[in-house]
């Protein structure tokens, strides 16, 4: 088998492996809570404990396999993985469940690494098809967690659940071991202590109270506290990247057009698409006494949800080379309006289960296109040593907009109550016209990127109207910017 294809088989096994994660417990929490004594607060830690690490480790180790080699950084992030979900399996009480997925959360550098052992394994005339296949691996196993997870967990038990990534982690750490090729190109300098520090301290103080601001009130001391602290942090650290000679993130790698552009997608998007996630099965498991619930139970939301996973995987597998065509900018434009229409269909049209299923197929192409051209532009935008930093700042913003997303559609479902202390039936059309509103914003940004398609060359460079000027500016002292 050669080099790249062992390489592909090994990313897409770990980004499997990792993205199920996301979503896995969700339905089965208050299952897990009742077995572990956890309480509604436990139960949210369970899903925040793999959140900030995630968002943590992302960009670390991202950033520690420009410099330090994505093959090594991998096999750490993966061994991670596979020693939380056996900590899961078994865990006896809820604090060994949260320290499991802590170390589960740690995988979420496998994304930033894994794209980056993708360039350096195909030649720029593939590497377009690589990139838009695992990002439709990848978004199909975020939402694989809530397809599966009622079904298995009625068969085997909730600890059964933990199966799937421990098979799929050591799988990749196998093929990954034994085929993925070391990183030949790497970053000069070294790990930016300081601004690892502030970045890690912004991504807690900022991510702690957007999930748990509904337990706490929001306008608790707590939740103002931590968002000032994330305020003051943040400013930290953007004026220590900016005068460092070994920033951690090149603040101007992140001003490029194509970066800031599809950053801002990511996270307007992330928003709208990770609220619609959890709360379209909710909508249809909502009693029918509410007077508009469907009363679906967890396998008939499922149901509901498959039609997203299918036609998700689709066009992420088509979207390679469609970008011959339709350049990745176009792309990320269209998958957003999708987005933007299955939210406006779910809030007008929720009647039956045919035509929530419609919108979830819709979803499903609209997120399709989004996650398959959001990694194609980064990495084609930015120089090789970059990569790792550069992808997982903007998965961390997407990250970021997830959360709030998820608060935000909480927030308006909540304030409406209905019959028998249901949510009212205008809480959900609130929350999905404001998850409209985000994607058809996100939809916007692509649209003020100027750059063009970057032709199949031997070097992978931003093409902008003045491309000599900028690369020569983001070019470090010492390190290639050339593609493997």
């Amino acid at each position: 088998m050669s080099t790249s294809r062992l390489t592909f088989l090994a990313v897409a096994t770990s980004f499997t492996a990792v993205a199920s994660l996301q979503s896995l417990i969700i339905p089965v929490l208050t299952t897990i809570g009742a077995d572990l004594g956890a309480d509604a607060v436990g139960q949210t830690w369970m899903l925040t404990a793999w959140l900030i690490s995630a968002a943590v480790a992302t960009p670390l180790l991202g950033r520690a396999g420009d410099l330090y080699g994505r093959r090594r950084m991998y096999l750490l992030a993966l061994g991670a993985v596979a020693i939380g979900s056996v900590l899961a399996a078994f865990a006896p009480n809820l604090a060994i469940m949260l320290f499991a997925r802590v170390l589960q959360g740690l995988g979420g550098a496998v994304f930033p690494l894994g794209f980056g052992l993708v360039r350096d394994a195909f030649t720029p005339e593939r590497l377009a098809g690589a990139i838009g296949a695992l990002s439709a691996i990848m978004a199909v196993a975020s939402g694989l967690g809530t397809v599966i997870s009622g079904p298995v967990s009625a068969a085997i038990g909730w600890r059964g659940l933990f199966a799937l990534p421990l098979v799929l982690a050591g799988t990749g750490l196998v093929l990954g071991w034994r085929g993925l090729p070391r990183t030949l190109e790497r970053a000069t300098g070294r790990l930016n202590g300081l601004a690892a520090v502030l970045l890690s301290g912004w991504l807690v103080a900022l991510l702690l109270p957007l999930s748990s601001g509904n337990q706490w009130g929001w306008g608790s001391p707590a939740v103002l506290t931590l968002f000032a602290v994330a305020a003051v942090l943040a400013t930290a650290w953007v004026v220590v990247e900016l005068r460092s000679r070994n920033p951690l993130v090149d603040m101007r790698v992140m001003r490029l057009t194509a970066v800031w552009t599809t950053n801002v997608t990511a996270l307007l998007t992330g928003a709208a698409m990770f609220g619609m996630w959890a709360y379209l099965p909710r909508l249809a498991e909502t009693p029918v006494a509410s007077g508009y619930g469907l009363g679906a139970d967890a396998a008939t939301a499922g149901l509901i949800m498959l039609p997203m996973l299918i036609t998700m995987a689709s066009v992420g597998f088509v979207a390679g080379p469609l970008s011959r065509v339709v350049p990745f900018a176009v792309q990320l434009t269209t998958g957003a309006f999708l987005s933007a229409a299955s939210a406006l269909s779910i809030a007008l049209f929720h009647e039956n289960v045919w035509a929530l299923a419609a919108a979830a197929a819709v979803l499903g192409l609209g997120t399709g296109l989004v996650t398959s051209s959001t990694p194609n532009l980064i990495v084609r935008s930015v120089p090789a040593d970059q990569v790792g930093i550069a992808t997982g700042m903007n998965a961390n913003i997407r990250t970021i907009g997830g959360a709030i997303g998820t608060t935000v559609y909480a927030a308006a479902i909540g304030a409406a109550v209905g019959t028998g202390g249901l949510p009212a039936e205008s809480g959900y059309v609130t929350a999905f016209v404001i998850g409209a509103s985000l994607a058809f914003v996100g939809g916007l940004a692509p649209l003020l990127n100027r750059t063009r398609p970057a032709r199949p060359v031997a070097r992978v460079i931003p093409v902008v109207e003045s491309p000599l000027e900028e690369v020569a500016e983001l070019a470090p002292a010492g390190a290639s910017a050339r593609a493997a």
